[in-house]
């Protein structure tokens, strides 16, 4: 059995999903996290669960919502689960009443009753179950609670598809409906109700559709005269303005007689938001909360795990290795192999786990408290002086862990430049790649201050966004800025295990490349550095890896870091920014980070070293950024751009920086 699960946007529709089938998926609290549709499996068997995106409408505006249409078009599905907030039942009707119309069995899961009552709302479930036809029942999706009652419900198939219309859209509507369906009927399995609807409401999608089983002309007509018969009659200003009258009137006779209103104090929530959103405070409080989040990582906490892990690897683990070899005989080249190029190459990027950890577990915890959704609020006031909407500031938020999930998560915005716009931008956010090449520059330079350097790194990555998106929507790509519209959940407590899942499904990644592309790369940039022109065991300045590096160290004097060794780390950061550390710590084989940290003061200066971590920040994107890029625009024009724009600004940055501060007499 197939059962779709649908709802609005920061219904629980995921907390629901995870709970029914015993998986995880990440929960957020904005509009579009889950931009394609996931599947399980019920805990009994039952049949599989597919979580569709959140939409508050089936006439998409966006690519995700997209994905909602296409489904119901395209696919099967046996069931529908409608996941509803008790709290803000008025706005989930008007999706409800179109699913309802799509006339497949239908089940609704009344979320969020405990969020209700405490806002002095109560809701009838029995009542509401009766109005619409279909069962209700009431849950807290977080807790589980309710849950075994919707599985029995769909277990015991007492779910029945619709028998009753429950909007009545006029004379004259229901006369075109019955127009259209007599061209389309016998040619479709779904609805042919649900699609004439949804055709004269101006879906796209379904108008393609119903455009390959019928005469184009003949459906356009039908609803061209239709729309021109409301004008005349009830001055309706759009065919889809009149659909939205005609279901808001049914959703006020349902909210009459099932939802009772109590007087309630305000909210906790909305006097906190009265702070953390002030457009005065809230920028503040979100810098002091990133600044203290880069404390735990850098100094408080994560230094010294990321020493104590140091210390395993180069003491215990590269003791038994050389155990191990000398045990087995192991020849010289691959004795070299693996302790200077894997042990040392993997154990470099490592070692930086514990802060990789500490940072998602962080960001985790204010996107899971519900505080995310204020910084895109907050955000929406600068970002609108840009030419962008606070929306676009999620996929840089959710870049600041990853650019291709970030990139991804563009489809959520609506028009098309402001979805380019965003994509082009989104790499400048510093991901957490490059969080270990920071955390070992800051540590050999800037020991004193490590969590404001890299701060000023993350401010600056988003200033220069901020600022290229001014110049490219008023330039290249230059469009009116689209109206921005939020929905703020309400402020949880994040659950423990929902942290650990959250903070684990960022950080594996990182894990499993340092155990698979890290591990390959190392070989072959030990490899790389082991032969050269006169053969095998060559002095690394005299190797294959020196001499590519020595072609571009040149153009990187005028920026402060002119020596091949450089230059190879940056080529490699072109692969994964995280190979730049195993390619320094091949290079500069020595046993511990910190020796590895002390040796790096003999290349560079303090300036040098800011203006390395500048050009990390904003050079060419990774290379499974690129190919993200790439697939989300299907252009090569704007994936080469991304590239080349990316190396020019990140070197007219450094420069500036670098001769910047030898000007004013910085070292």
């Amino acid at each position: 059995m197939e059962i779709a699960l649908i709802g609005n946007p920061n219904t629980g529709k995921t907390s629901l999903f995870n709970n029914l089938t015993g998986s995880y998926e990440y929960v957020g609290n904005w509009s579009g996290v889950t931009v394609e549709k996931k599947v399980g499996v019920f805990k009994n068997k039952l049949g599989r669960l597919i979580d569709l995106p959140g939409v508050y409408t089936l006439n998409p505006l966006s690519k995700d919502e997209g994905i909602v249409t296409s489904f119901f078009l395209n696919d099967s599905v046996d069931h529908l689960l409608n996941i509803m907030d008790a709290s803000q039942l008025e706005r989930n009707l008007q999706l409800t009443l179109q699913l309802l119309e799509f006339e497949k069995p239908t089940l609704i899961g009344l979320n969020m009753v405990d969020v209700a009552n405490m806002r002095g709302i109560q809701i009838d479930a029995p009542k509401l179950s009766e109005v619409l036809g279909v069962p209700v029942v009431p849950v807290v999706a977080r807790s589980g609670k309710g849950c075994d009652k919707l599985v029995d419900v769909i277990s015991t198939k007492s779910i029945q598809p619709i028998k009753k219309n429950l909007v009545y859209y006029g004379k004259e509507f229901e006369e075109a409906i019955t127009a259209l369906t007599g061209e389309i009927i016998g040619k479709t399995t779904h609805s042919v109700r649900f699609l004439a609807i949804q055709y004269f409401e101006g879906n796209e999608y379904v108008k393609n559709y119903l455009n390959k089983l019928a005469d184009p002309q003949k459906l356009n007509t039908i609803s061209t005269n239709l729309e021109s018969q409301l004008q005349k009659q009830y001055e309706s200003k759009s065919l889809a303005n009149y659909i939205f009258q005609k279901r808001k009137e049914v959703i006020e006779k349902i909210m009459a007689d099932v939802s009772r209103k109590s007087n309630f104090d305000i909210p906790l929530s909305e006097k906190i938001d009265s702070i953390v959103t002030n457009r005065f405070m809230g920028m503040p409080i979100f810098l002091l909360l990133m600044y203290f989040m880069f404390m735990l990582t850098f100094d408080w906490l994560g230094s010294p795990l990321s020493d104590v892990l140091s210390a395993f690897l180069t003491g215990p683990i590269t003791v038994g290795f050389e155990s191990v070899l000398s045990a087995i005989n192991a020849s010289d080249f691959i004795h070299a192999l693996i302790i200077e190029g894997l042990v040392a190459g993997v154990g470099g990027v490592l070692v930086f786990v514990p802060q990789i950890f500490i940072l998602f577990f962080f960001i985790s915890l204010l996107e899971d408290s519900g505080y995310m959704a204020r910084v895109a609020l907050v955000m929406d006031r600068i970002m609108e002086s840009v030419g962008l909407n606070g929306k676009a500031f999620i996929p840089m938020m959710i870049g600041f862990g990853c650019n291709v999930p970030g990139i991804m998560a563009a489809r959520t915005i609506e028009a098309p430049r402001e979805r380019l716009l965003t994509i082009l931008l989104t790499p400048l956010m510093s991901c957490s790649a490059r969080l270990p090449i920071y955390a070992l520059f800051v540590g050999a330079f800037f020991a004193s201050n490590k969590a404001l350097i890299v701060l000023s790194l993350y401010v600056l990555g988003i200033v220069v966004a901020l600022i290229l998106a001014k110049i490219f929507s008023s330039t290249i790509l230059k469009s009116e800025t689209s109206l921005f519209v939020i929905e703020l959940p309400p402020y949880r407590l994040p659950q423990i295990q929902s942290l650990w899942r959250s903070t684990w499904d960022k950080a594996k990644g990182f894990v499993r490349k340092a155990g698979t592309f890290i591990f390959a790369g190392s070989v072959f940039i030990w490899l790389l550095s082991y032969m050269g022109p006169n053969g095998l065991n060559v002095d690394m300045d005299h190797s294959f890896l020196a001499a590519i590096g020595n072609v571009i160290a040149p153009i990187l004097e005028p920026i402060g870091f002119g020596t091949w060794q450089a230059a190879a780390a940056l080529i490699t950061g072109f692969l994964a920014k995280e190979a730049i550390i195993s390619t320094m710590a091949i290079i500069y084989f020595v046993p511990t980070e910190a020796n590895l940290q002390g040796l790096l003061a003999e290349y560079f200066t303090p300036l040098a070293a800011y203006s390395f971590m500048v050009f990390i920040l904003l050079y060419i994107p990774c290379l499974a950024t690129v190919a993200t890029i790439y697939k989300e625009t299907n252009s090569k024009k704007w994936t080469a751009f991304s590239m080349v724009y990316a190396f020019v600004l990140a070197y007219i940055l450094s420069l500036v920086i670098y001769q910047g501060g030898k000007l004013i007499g910085l070292v």
